[in-house]
């Protein structure tokens, strides 16, 4: 037989577009339209269905960017229609490509009932079947005129990105507003001919199964008549019954599909807009559930239940009932989807406990998996948090997206750095916007690392990051694919119905052990710097609310801000967000979040204030209150006394220009170009600096990676580099004076600091730093104001170090993770910029040094040989600042402010120590000479407490959290400052364990043994 294969591919392809789907819709009317543009923000539902719109004909453009319009569409159903389906077809000007990306509509019936979400996917309302014409057709339709970001020719700068300066000229025109009869018989046989045509390029063309399908579809096109495809239709289907009912082999892939609408919290809208896009796309998922019996949805970050709760109280309701029959599922068990390598320790906990409480609290429901589909990378202490919650699986597809090495495994067990192992899966069809397409079933059967020991993989199906979810279409698909011949098999599933089968399966799955690093997106670390700046601060503050207001409720009775506290920490857990606080989303986003760090700072320096007065009590002693978890000046851990000095420092001019700082710790040199060329550790008498470097170098790369502009920084940026070493000036900075923290949080160290300030100016920027040394310190503090005016640079601080590393560690949550300092391989030399929180450690057996910061995250560490000794010099950079232009084209411009210190001859539990110091500064109060003695005490500073709070349920009992900090086991004793009744081994949420660490009570003492980086969470009931 002559291979006419190309051919019979080709007359499918265009009479599927050009006559078969065009024919879904055969007699159609046009509606009458009408719209009203609401001024400003969007309005409550009553207020736009109450307004008085004015006549719009399609064609005419609409919405200025960001608005809102209400149309109002009317018609009468034709007499000759009567019994025939009859839907709106409500085009609104969309462009199919853009699912979730541009305008969308959520139709209401005029009684103020929400119908369905409208979106370049879905863009139909069943009307119905009147048994007679005439019937009388009012909808409603609240559209939203989000302007295109992210357009054809993408990461172009844009001023769309924020309503102040995005103008009003109208970004759509109305493209089609009719009545139509829905033909079903057409509409399926498009699914059919769609799912053969699609199987058959994926089978091989050799196949005897590609060749019966290829003249099924033949024949199926000889029966349709293009000048009737409704008359003919029938007839096609009935061509494709055989080929449709052969059932799949044994050996099948199988897939879970899971219905899916991954809704980015804010990216290219803001958070008022993630509102709405909820609402359309649960209004959508509820009536799909209606019409499709087999149809399983699931949706995770209970922030976006809370908001159709809070907002949309019809869809709610409806969304309820759906919960309740098991076919809306809660997914994931956290707040958002957030970031996973910046939030720090008790953030990630609380992410955790906050969603899974919520869907406790609202279901029942106790979610056993993590749900984290496009989420850059995962750090190395998430595993033992999502046991710690209650939890034991994790899905994410995001690791497929990494440019350098393809991951070995689809499910796997996954290590973290105390030990702990979650199981884990990639779906293989490596998206989380599965549209059921015969390529993307193909690819994840193929694709699916594990075959011959493992057979099950799931695939998130339906529109997401802009949300719109699973369309009929998809759900059609997936039901001719349930056993067909040549596909995988795809059955509709919960995620906890796929991980129970995956888990049963596979038994003895592969581990990895450490972080999952996502070989992209490393620029996340550093883009939009006051965004994290303002995460970094509320964490502290936070941990300190909790821990002072806990310490004057037991000791004074004062009063817990529970609710305030919940609220709060909610807001601070949706800015982790993984497009917010990772620095991806437009200016809108980051200008709004800006002032909401702000008002929370407020709100918890209030809360810290007043109960730090509460417990200071009357007289006129001058108290330190030291929230961090190791003492210092004198003052006990979560304790407040009068402080001790030390020694002073002193500051005298160094031979050549420059100054040279010391204080019988360290002496410092910094030399006339305001760089250190010493930093040297008297009583190991070791140099820090290696040989002939400087450190404190600030080093000015080009920035313009290929694609992603605020999230990636290529590799390439290193080949070119800008070393700042002119300075303006380099003088003492005050005399003698403190470098303390400007902001009003922070305290002066004590007289006698020795500091030397620096002012450098490069490009349109100007850099100011304070190097600061005080006594008693075994740390250099480095304060850097830097007024940024660069485009599409990268600003970064350099230490090159005298110390022999292979691997050096950066704090993660919970504990360090140890990175390579070489690239011996493909996997090492891909982490060219990687995350840690409030420290970086470099260390020789007996030897290190710490660089600790109070709000910067990305990081590189290089290695090189020096040839005049053959000894190692590693260089430490933190990143400072970027300046991409998309999607928010003045990202970061304008004055930051950083602290950093370096600590030479630090340990790890020196670095640990000083990281906490710089991020939870000393408070001054004036109060009674007896001071305040520490809630809770633990007698080994390997052991850190990371949060002292009341109970969540109000019951009075003090919770503790603790870990293993340094890598190492430690003995421990936690002594309660009250009688202690009782003491409870819990998880996250608070709930006891039913096996948790072996521990022994003496009278107000507990004592226990800790795992490395062991993560432990006590309840201390009060006598």
């Amino acid at each position: 037989m002559h291979d006419d294969r190309s051919l019979v591919e080709a007359r499918l392809k265009r009479v599927l577009d050009e006559r078969i789907r065009p024919a879904v819709y055969s007699a159609s009317v046009p509606l009458d339209v009408a719209v009203w543009n609401a001024p400003g923000e969007p309005v409550p539902v009553a207020e736009g269905l109450a307004a008085d719109p004015t006549p719009i004909t399609v064609g005419t453009r609409w919405g200025a960017p960001w608005g809102t319009s209400w149309f109002r569409v009317t018609g009468t159903v034709p007499e000759e229609w009567a019994g025939r389906t009859v839907e709106a077809v409500l085009d609104l000007g969309f462009d199919e490509n853009m699912p979730g990306f541009q305008c969308e509509g959520l139709v209401y019936r005029p009684d103020g009932t929400p119908v369905k979400g409208l979106n370049p996917r879905n863009q139909w309302v069943r009307i119905g079947a009147p048994a007679e014409g005439g019937e009388e057709v009012r909808l409603h339709i609240e559209a939203a005129s989000n302007p295109v970001i992210l357009d054809y020719h993408p990461f172009l700068p844009t001023p769309l990105g924020d309503k102040e300066t995005a103008g009003s000229e109208p970004q759509y025109r109305l493209a089609r507003m009719d009545l139509a009869v829905f033909e079903e018989s057409v509409w399926q046989l498009v699914m059919d001919l769609e799912v053969l045509g699609e199987l058959m390029p994926e089978l091989p063309a050799e196949s005897a199964r590609r060749s019966e399908i290829l003249r099924a579809v033949g024949r199926a096109l000889d029966a349709v008549d293009l000048q009737d495809v409704p008359g003919t239709a029938a007839a096609a289907r009935a061509c494709l019954e055989q080929v449709l009912a052969t059932p799949a082999e044994p050996s099948a892939h199988r897939i879970s599909a899971v219905g899916h609408a991954h809704i980015d919290s804010a990216w290219l809208w803001p958070l008022r807009e993630t509102v709405r896009k909820v609402a359309r796309t649960t209004s959508n998922m509820t009536a799909l559930l209606e019409d499709e019996p087999d149809f399983v949805f699931a949706m995770s970050q209970a922030q976006q239940w809370a908001w159709v709760k809070e907002h949309r109280p019809e869809v709610w309701a409806r969304v309820k009932q759906a919960v309740a029959d098991g076919r809306f599922v809660p997914a994931g068990g956290m707040w958002v989807e957030s970031d996973t390598n910046m939030p720090g320790s008790e953030a990630m906990a609380r992410q955790f406990v906050h969603g899974k409480r919520f869907f406790l609290d609202e279901f029942g429901i106790e979610n056993d998996e993590a749900w984290l589909p496009d989420t850059f990378g995962f750090a190395a202490g998430l595993p033992q948090i999502i046991k710690a919650a209650g939890s034991k699986w994790l899905l994410t597809q995001k690791i497929s997206w990494s440019q350098t090495n393809r991951f070995p495994h689809h499910t796997f067990r996954w290590e973290g750095i105390d030990g702990t192992r979650i199981l884990t899966h990639f779906p293989p069809v490596d998206t989380y916007n599965c549209s059921m397409k015969g390529s993307e079933i193909a690819h994840a059967a193929r694709n699916f690392k594990d075959k011959g020991v493992a057979r099950h993989s799931l695939a998130p199906t339906g529109w997401g990051d802009g949300g719109g979810g699973t369309t009929r279409e998809m759900v059609a698909k997936a039901a001719r694919m349930r056993d067909l011949e040549g596909a995988a098999t795809v059955v509709w599933e919960t995620p906890e119905a796929f991980f129970t089968k995956a888990e049963a399966e596979y038994a003895d799955p592969p581990v990895w052990v450490g972080e999952l690093y996502l070989e992209l997106h490393r620029a996340t670390l550093t883009s939009q710097a006051r965004t994290k700046q303002g995460n970094r601060r509320s964490e502290h503050l936070l941990r300190e609310a909790e821990l002072w207001a806990a310490t004057a409720a037991v000791r004074t009775g004062f009063r817990y801000p529970y609710e305030q506290l919940d609220r709060i920490w909610k807001t601070v857990l949706l800015h982790q967000f993984h497009d917010i606080l990772p620095g991806s989303s437009i200016a809108w986003v980051h200008r709004e979040a800006e002032k909401t760090y702000a008002a929370v700072a407020d709100e918890l320096n209030a809360v810290v204030d007043a109960a730090q007065r509460a417990l200071a009590g009357d007289g006129t002693a001058e108290l330190v209150f030291n929230p961090a978890p190791h003492a210092r000046h004198g003052v006990p851990a979560g304790g407040a006394a009068r402080p001790t000095g030390g020694a002073a420092a002193h500051l005298r001019p160094r031979e050549g220009g420059g100054y040279v700082l010391g204080n019988g710790l360290l002496r410092v040199e910094v030399d006339e170009r305001g760089l250190v060329v010493s930093a040297y550790d008297v009583g190991a008498e070791r140099e820090a600096v290696a040989p002939g470097a400087a450190a404190n170098l600030l080093q000015l790369h080009p920035d313009f990676p290929n694609m992603w502009d605020a999230w990636d920084v290529d590799e390439f940026y290193r080949n070119t580099g800008t070393d700042l070493v002119e300075a303006d000036l380099v003088e003492p900075a005050g005399g003698q004076g403190s470098a303390g923290v400007e902001d009003g949080t922070g305290v002066e160290e004590g007289a006698g600091v020795a500091a030397v300030r620096i002012v450098r100016s490069f490009g349109s920027s100007r850099v100011t730093q304070v190097l600061s040394l005080a006594p008693g310190a075994k740390r250099l503090d480095i304060d850097t104001e830097v007024d940024w005016h660069e485009t599409e640079k990268f600003l970064k601080l350099a230490f090159p170090l005298d110390v022999h590393a292979e691997r050096y560690a950066s704090e993660t949550q919970f504990g360090h993770f140890h990175r390579a300092t070489h690239t011996n391989t493909s996997w090492e030399a891909a982490k060219f910029e990687a995350c840690n929180h409030r420290f970086v450690h470099i260390g020789e057996p007996d030897w290190g040094v710490a660089l600790v910061n109070d709000s910067t995250y990305g990081h590189d560490v290089t290695r090189t040989v020096r040839a005049a000794d053959s000894g190692t010099t590693t260089t430490l950079r933190a990143s400072l600042l970027r300046a991409p232009r998309f999607p928010d084209p003045q990202t970061d411009q304008g004055v930051h402010r950083f602290r950093h210190a370096l600590a030479p001859g630090a340990a790890i539990g020196d670095a640990v120590r000083e990281g906490y110091r710089v991020n939870l500064p000393e408070r001054w109060v004036t109060g009674a000479d007896t001071g305040v003695a520490p809630l809770v005490e633990v007698d080994d500073d390997a052991v850190v407490v990371t949060a002292v709070k009341l109970a969540d349920d109000g019951s009075g009992d003090v919770v503790v959290r603790f870990h293993e900090s340094r890598g190492g086991r430690a003995r421990a004793t936690l002594t309660a400052g009250f009688p202690l009744a009782a003491a409870v081994a819990t998880d996250l949420l608070e709930r006891p364990l039913a096996q948790g660490s072996a521990m022994e009570r003496t009278g107000d003492a507990v004592s226990l043994a800790l795992r490395p980086f062991e993560l432990v969470t006590l309840r201390l009931t009060r006598a």
